[in-house]
């Protein structure tokens, strides 16, 4: 098995307090799983604040520096990555997509300004055409057009609108991964869905593999393939994702699903349904 992504034993310690009264802060303990590289899966990590999961999306992406354990991408690793060439090509196979869509653009630029100068920084495209035509592409693998954002301020778009941009902007250097931080939480509950079903089809379609971050077991047991929970920085349960939410064995696993969903199937669908529809 060829591995797109690997962590093994991967810790982030942080020290807080002053100089004669500090303490370490073991954010991440020991985070271990690893997707394949032949098999387009989403990988969701759950949890609330503080749990870990967005420090661990943060190495995936080269943003933060483990305090130990390894982190391999297409077999190299990312800590040693180092110059500006390498930094690049890792970056363009490996695109994250934020929590909130209207910070993610500039207000002052149009919209397409970013997608342009993502086509030229990634794909390294000089030429006009050869830019529109990129981003035209990667805007309707998400539904949209170059021709309905051309122009267009992010103050003139809605959220659902902006957050489908912000994946077409990753999309444009066709990536082999998407790390998605909470990407619908700052989404109209009525736009939910179609962002939900969005990455199912990116993942189906185009081969994409995604790790999905939320503290929402409802989206989570609807889009993954597998999941693990996070708890004070340790996975505390992991595996396929509706045998980890629908059977969970740790206690805090427990407390989570027994606050979302009840132990019936068929209710547990319709209330996934209701708060993601």
């Amino acid at each position: 098995m060829s591995a797109l992504l690997e962590l093994r034993n991967v810790n982030k310690d942080y020290r807080i307090g002053g100089f004669f009264d500090s303490s370490t802060l073991h954010a991440v303990k020991n985070v271990s799983f690893t997707l394949d590289d032949s098999k387009p899966e989403i990988f969701t990590i759950v949890g609330e604040s503080g749990s870990g999961k967005t420090t661990t999306a943060r190495m995936i992406l080269g943003n933060e520096t483990p305090t130990s354990g390894s982190l391999r991408f297409m077999g190299q690793s990312i800590t040693a990555i180092r110059s500006r060439a390498g930094k690049l090509k890792f970056m363009s196979k490996a695109q994250p997509i934020f929590q909130n869509p209207f910070e993610a653009f500039n207000p002052l630029s149009t919209i397409d300004y970013f997608l342009f100068s993502t086509a030229r920084r990634f794909l390294g495209l000089r030429d006009k055409a050869a830019i529109d035509a990129a981003t035209d592409k990667a805007l309707h693998h998400v539904g949209l057009s170059l021709a309905e954002v051309r122009g267009r301020y992010s103050h003139e778009l809605s959220g659902g609108q902006l957050q489908r941009i912000a994946v077409a902007r990753a999309l444009i250097p066709e990536p082999k991964l998407i790390v998605a931080d909470e990407p619908v939480s700052m989404v109209d509950a009525s736009l939910r869905m179609s962002i939900v079903n969005l990455f199912r089809d990116l993942r189906d379609r185009l081969g994409v593999s995604i790790i999905y971050i939320t503290h929402d077991l409802s989206t989570a047991y609807y889009i993954s393939d597998r999941v693990i929970i996070m708890y004070k920085g340790d996975v505390v349960e992991s595996g396929v994702a509706q045998e980890v939410l629908g059977n969970p064995q740790h206690a805090y696993s427990k407390a989570l699903s027994q606050a979302v969903l009840p132990p019936d199937p068929e209710a547990a669908r319709k209330i996934i349904m209701a708060k993601i529809a």
